[in-house]
């Protein structure tokens, strides 16, 4: 049996991975606008960036501390544990929570000093209406059910790609964008560039994710029930002829089991 990793090493991952999400998200993007003035091509490179930077993110951190990588996503692990289910404890949350806002402002910082701009700046594209806030609500409740859909149903080692391949296309159906993250939403308007929220668009646009997480987990109820999967996982470890991993008790997010190497 894999040892749960402590709480500190679960957050030093989540800083590092939210960290590391910003520098992509950011810097794809002040590099894109840098080689095409062309706003749709731009998209398109940042878009592509994103998606496979995410993806890695998530596969590398993912066997430390679930790679959550975003508030909400923990939020939704803490309400799991809540109803009965396998999640977050109270201050593992808040500490994930903490550690990925951190991170999301420090990857934003970098991003800026990557590409010889004054770090600190905030950014100046306002972006607000209706029409956005809904989009931010689809972007997010979309990403909760596709996560904990998956998780439900035993298949969370598919997260890492279909978390990225979902991202990649809310950039493009959703009018906002796809922020889809609070911490990553706060980290963006650290950059004023392609990429970058004015801080007055924050309680917008954060208020319409969080909707967007109730949302998300309020289909994933309906649709899957409240189970986690456990016994769809245990199966698709014997497959591998190693025999199974008991599920954590620990506090682990449901997906972060599936993740864990068979040893």
């Amino acid at each position: 049996m894999t040892a749960q990793p402590s709480l500190s090493r679960r957050a030093a991952a989540e800083l590092v991975g939210t960290a590391g999400l910003l520098v992509v998200v950011i810097g794809s993007g002040l590099k894109a606008a840098e080689l095409s003035r062309d706003t749709g091509v731009a998209l398109i490179a940042n878009s592509f960036a994103s998606a496979i930077g995410l993806g890695l993110i998530i596969t590398i951190f993912g066997p430390l501390s679930g790679a959550h990588l975003n508030p909400v996503v923990t939020l939704t692990s803490w309400w799991s544990r809540r109803t009965g289910g396998e999640g977050l404890g109270g201050r593992e949350a808040l500490v994930y929570t903490v550690a990925q806002s951190a991170g999301a402002i420090g990857g934003a910082l970098i991003a800026e000093v990557m590409f010889g701009r004054t770090p600190g700046t905030f950014a100046t594209q306002v972006r607000d209406g209706g029409h956005l806030l809904i989009g931010e609500v689809v972007a997010t409740a979309g990403l909760v059910l596709l996560i904990q859909g998956l998780g439900r149903i035993g298949r969370s080692r598919l997260i890492p790609a279909a978390v990225a391949a979902y991202i990649a296309a809310a950039i493009w159906f959703t009018s906002s964008g796809s922020f889809a993250n609070p911490a990553g939403t706060i980290g963006r308007s650290f950059s004023d560039s392609f990429t970058g929220i004015a801080p007055e668009s924050l309680p917008g646009f954060v208020g319409a994710q969080l909707v967007g997480g109730i949302l998300g987990l309020a289909l994933a109820a309906l649709l899957y029930g409240t189970g986690t999967g456990t016994g769809s996982r245990t199966r698709t470890r014997s497959r591998f002829g190693r025999g199974a991993k008991p599920a954590p008790v620990d506090g682990a997010s449901p997906a972060k089991a599936a993740y864990e190497t068979v040893g």
